[in-house]
């Protein structure tokens, strides 16, 4: 194999190693060696690289790894002036004090949607949303709002890669959300959960993201998302309106 590939595969999985602490905050040795299906050794090679650009920490008591100071520094570019989830927390936090539930914005990466903001229900019992969480494109109200207003090769390959996919209900779900303005989910994807979901389109209509309001489905009934969705739309028209 020429040094090129051998390059890039390196960079593939020190990025593998990264991505591992995205639902955790130290690791391992063996927990990453696990995750990324390397063997130790390897792992440790590539560990030992990445705490040297200060990437990673290890803790000499635990012996565990965490993400060190320069992800932060990098992340600290995300923070501009045209950050989407920074722009539009404020109408985000102006919709959960109107419907007094959990507020998250969702964006398309590949064939998934990922939560990029979330502002949290301020009731006893409400719908937790992990900012991150990244989630499947088949299943959900704000997955219909990023398949149906997206352009149709989504929604083609889409149907290519979710063979189990029940292709006509979901196109019919996908008809309704671009009639209606927005779409709606009950224990779609998790029991005892609801969830509304619109389009953010930017001043040349193009679809930015998905805003939708959730909480617990006793709460949140087919009577009551639609009396929210006029709110909701709105919100995410003003929003539109604020970015790119």
């Amino acid at each position: 194999m020429d040094d090129s590939k051998l390059t890039v595969r390196a960079v593939e999985r020190a990025l593998d190693i990264l991505l591992c602490f995205t639902d955790s905050s130290d690791l391992s040795l063996t927990e990453i060696s696990q995750r990324v299906g390397l063997h130790k050794s390897t792992v440790h090679r590539l560990l030992a690289s990445l705490e040297g650009k200060g990437f990673i920490l290890r803790d000499p008591a635990s012996e565990k790894y965490r993400l060190g100071f320069r992800v932060w520094e990098l992340s600290a570019n995300l923070t501009q002036n045209d950050d989407p989830a920074l722009i539009l927390l404020p109408e985000m936090e102006r919709l959960r004090d109107q419907v007094g539930e959990t507020v998250s914005l969702y964006v398309r990466d590949g064939m998934e949607r990922v939560r990029v903001q979330a502002v949290q229900s301020n009731q006893a019992i409400r719908r937790v949303a992990p900012i991150g969480a990244r989630l499947p494109l088949y299943v959900g109200a704000s997955s219909k709002i990023l398949v149906a207003f997206a352009e149709p090769e989504v929604q083609q390959q889409l149907f290519r890669e979710a063979p189990g996919l029940d292709r006509a209900a979901f196109q019919a779900q996908l008809d309704e959300a671009r009639e209606l303005g927005y779409a709606t989910s009950v224990e779609e994807r998790e029991p005892g959960a609801a969830a509304v979901a619109a389009p953010i389109l930017n001043r040349a209509h193009r679809l930015v993201a998905a805003l939708a309001v959730s909480g617990p489905a006793n709460r949140l009934t087919p009577d009551m998302m639609k009396a929210h969705a006029p709110l909701l739309m709105e919100a995410a028209r003003r929003m539109g309106t604020m970015v790119k």
